[in-house]
């Protein structure tokens, strides 16, 4: 059974999903590839693992950071995983390049190169906001880009973590 919550943040509310005792989802509610399947899960928010998030998520908006302690299963293809372990290792104030990730992957599938745009594509579809950093992706030339939450919250989330692209 999935069990869910929604936990208002500063940027709006937003839906976790746990199964099992682990975090398959943080969504912006209404944000691009919202689980339509939400309205028939089981709402627990004292649930152990939706509780911890939450008070995560509070320390998180109140400029604590560091790292969450939360067990992470996000649902998706061994190429999207792939792309997501990536981004866990983006430090907070820190930013990547969709190329970036790229070369990253294809050093570590040891071909001579894999599609940014492939890329970009695991990135939109990252199911755990936040958590999993997607925010800190950007554009080969800097830009904010492809944020399924909107740009706007994608540069609030930065400004919040101290990111030097977002600080002008």
């Amino acid at each position: 059974m999935i069990r869910t919550c929604t936990i208002d943040t500063p940027l709006g509310p937003m839906t976790a999903a746990a199964l099992d005792g682990k975090l398959i989802g943080l969504w912006f509610v209404g944000q691009k590839h919202y689980p339509a399947a939400a309205q028939s899960w089981e709402p627990q928010p004292e649930y152990p693992v939706l509780a911890d998030l939450r008070a995560w998520i509070e320390g998180y908006f109140a400029g604590k950071g560091g790292r969450p302690e939360l067990p992470l299963e996000p649902q998706g293809t061994p190429f999207q995983k792939a792309v997501w372990k990536i981004l866990l290792q983006v430090p907070p104030g820190e930013t990547i390049t969709y190329g970036e990730i790229a070369e990253q992957l294809a050093a570590q599938r040891r071909v001579l190169s894999m599609s940014a745009q492939a890329v970009g594509g695991a990135v939109g579809r990252n199911p755990i906001s936040i958590l999993i950093p997607c925010h800190r992706v950007i554009g080969a030339d800097g830009a904010l880009t492809g944020y399924a939450g909107g740009i706007e919250k994608k540069r609030a989330l930065l400004q919040l973590e101290g990111a030097a692209e977002v600080e002008s």
